[in-house]
């Protein structure tokens, strides 16, 4: 029967650990460049994940990860074993990035993509002030906080659950907007939006209160709007072993564990 993989490749983050780990797959499976690939092996934690899904964004190159770091949420577990087996028995989740347009206070335009998140943060002692329009509606005419994040379900036990954001299932069609460390509206806590809501926030005095736009590890410094939507011309495809979906990790870690 014909393999779904013939040629891989394996990227690894630049600790010991994972670079050992490297060192022992290469001598014992045959691997082709990246460019070159059907598969990428990605040997590290979370944060090489997200690097590599953003190298081969547009590709459509699954991406099995393999845990050599701390968290490793996306990750599965390592092992040097029958790695072409694990690839073929592995199941596919696929997801989509927000696509993040900021336009900064001399008016130019920064475009960039997130996996997990879009955040807007202050850059100075002073609280910024917000506005938050849902689908050119505006929904809160002032938003006094730290920031402001949008997450994608992917995301949602990031940045996301540790501003007390809602953790969301892997196929749910929504995105949470959750403040971070709000002042006024005192008790306003988030919101569900559709996953086709187009989200625009307006940063009230730039000036004086200088903010900061985050698309994952991309960051644009003194904005004064930004524009969010889904980006559905992309599929992100991540492979992981049967029994550890992103589905099921996701669930499980709305139970703690």
């Amino acid at each position: 029967m014909a393999r779904r993989f013939n040629h891989v490749a394996f990227i690894a983050s630049p600790t010991p650990d994972a670079q050992s780990a490297l060192q022992a797959l290469t001598e014992r499976y045959p691997h082709v460049e990246p460019e070159a690939a059907d598969v990428i092996v990605a040997l590290g934690g979370d944060g090489l994940m997200l690097q590599t899904l953003h190298r081969f964004m547009g590709s459509a190159k699954p991406i099995y990860g393999m845990n050599k770091g701390t968290v490793g949420f996306l990750m599965n577990e390592f092992q040097e074993d029958a790695l072409f087996d694990r690839l073929e028995e592995a199941h596919r989740s696929v997801v989509h990035p927000l696509l993040m347009v900021a336009w900064d206070v001399n008016g130019e335009t920064h475009t960039a993509r997130a996996i997990n998140d879009v955040y807007m943060l202050r850059q100075t002692y002073q609280a910024a002030k917000l506005r938050v329009s849902v689908d050119s509606r505006v929904r809160l005419t002032e938003l006094i906080a730290d920031g402001i994040l949008i997450a994608t379900p992917a995301g949602s036990t990031a940045y996301n659950l540790s501003a007390n954001g809602p953790i969301l299932p892997l196929n749910a069609p929504l995105l949470a907007l959750t403040p971070i460390s709000a002042f006024r509206p005192r008790r306003w806590r988030g919101a569900l939006l559709p996953d086709y809501a187009h989200i625009q926030i307006e940063v009230l005095e730039p000036d004086n209160r200088p903010v900061s736009a985050v698309a994952d590890h991309t960051e644009f410094r003194r904005v004064s709007r930004i524009h969010v939507s889904m980006d559905r011309s992309i599929d992100l495809v991540l492979l992981h072993d049967p029994g550890h979906s992103l589905d099921e990790r996701i669930l499980r870690e709305q139970f703690g564990y």
